[in-house]
C-alpha cells in the first residue's frame, strides 16, 4: 500500500500565530500513528514561519522506531539564526527521508521542482552525503520533468511528483491533461529505476484518482487538506479516510 506521510507544518503555523505550546506538535503526530498513517513530515525553513528545528529534534526522538520520518527543505538555503541548515539538521535527527525542493524565502508553499539536468552537479556532494547518514534522498520535480537518469547518477533514490497543478485542475473539473502528465511523469521516473512519491494540494477527494492512475505509487506527503478536514471530522477520522482511500 501506499505510505501515508502527514505533514504537520500547519499544526505549527497555528501554534506558533499564538505563542506557547499548543497545539502540540507531539500530540499531533502521535494522534496520526495511532490512527495508522506510516510516517511524518515537516519542512522546516529558515524563517522559522512554522516547524522549528527543536521540534526536528523532538520529533525524531519521538518517532525512532515507530513511523518514518520525512524532513523536506531546501538544501542551499544558508543557515540563520537558530535554523543551521538543512543538511545540517539531517546530520543530527539521521531522518528515514530527506526531500530535497528548491523553494525561496519569498514563497508561500513550494510551487516548483528542480531542473534535473542543470542542478544535478550542485546536489551531488549533499545527495552522497545525506547518502552516508543512512537517508534516503527524493527530489521533488515538476510533472513533466525531464532528465531522471541525472538523478539516478548522482544517487538520488526517489522523486516526489509535485501534484498542486494536477489539484488544481481536479478543483475546476478538467484534470485529465494535468493527471495524464503525472501518470506519464511516474512511469519515466520508474523506468530510470527511481521510486515516486506524490504531494502538494493532495485531498480526500482527488486523492483516488491519482493513486490509481499511477501504478507502485511509493508515498503520499498530505498536510495542508488533512489539517483543514481534520478541523471539521477530526484527525483520526481523517487520517483514516486518507488510509482507506490508498488501499
Amino acid at each position: 500500500m501506499t505510505l501515508l506521510s502527514v505533514n504537520l507544518n500547519k499544526i505549527a503555523v497555528l501554534r506558533n500565530s499564538r505563542g506557547g505550546d499548543e497545539p502540540d506538535i507531539s500530540r499531533a503526530a502521535v494522534t496520526c500513528i495511532e490512527a495508522g498513517c506510516g510516517g511524518i513530515t515537516v519542512h522546516p525553513r529558515p524563517d522559522l514561519r512554522h516547524i522549528r528545528p527543536d521540534d526536528v529534534r523532538t520529533l525524531a526522538a519521538l518517532l525512532r522506531g515507530r513511523v518514518e520520518y520525512n524532513i523536506e527543505g531546501n538544501p542551499f538555503a544558508a543557515p540563520r539564526g537558530d535554523y543551521p541548515g538543512l543538511i545540517a539538521l539531517a546530520r543530527e535527527v539521521r531522518p528515514t527521508q530527506v526531500t530535497l525542493v528548491p523553494d525561496s524565502d519569498g514563497q508561500i508553499t513550494s510551487d516548483h521542482g528542480f531542473d534535473l539536468a542543470n542542478d544535478a552537479e550542485r546536489l551531488r556532494p549533499l545527495v552522497a552525503e545525506l547518502r552516508e547518514l543512512g537517508c534516503r534522498v527524493s527530489l521533488f520535480v515538476d510533472p513533466g520533468a525531464r532528465g531522471f537518469e541525472h538523478a539516478v547518477a548522482i544517487g538520488v533514490q526517489r522523486v516526489e511528483l509535485y501534484t498542486g497543478p494536477y489539484a488544481k485542475a481536479f478543483e475546476e473539473g478538467n484534470a485529465g491533461e494535468q493527471l495524464a502528465l503525472c501518470v506519464d511523469t511516474a512511469r519515466r521516473a520508474q523506468q530510470a529505476g527511481l521510486a515516486v512519491n506524490a504531494g502538494h494540494d493532495l485531498s480526500q477527494a482527488n486523492l483516488g484518482t491519482l493513486r490509481v492512475a499511477i501504478p507502485g505509487l511509493a508515498e503520499v506527503s498530505i498536510g495542508h487538506a488533512l489539517i483543514g478536514e481534520a478541523l471539521y471530522e477530526g484527525m483520526t477520522t481523517a487520517v483514516r479516510n486518507y488510509l482507506q482511500i490508498l488501499r
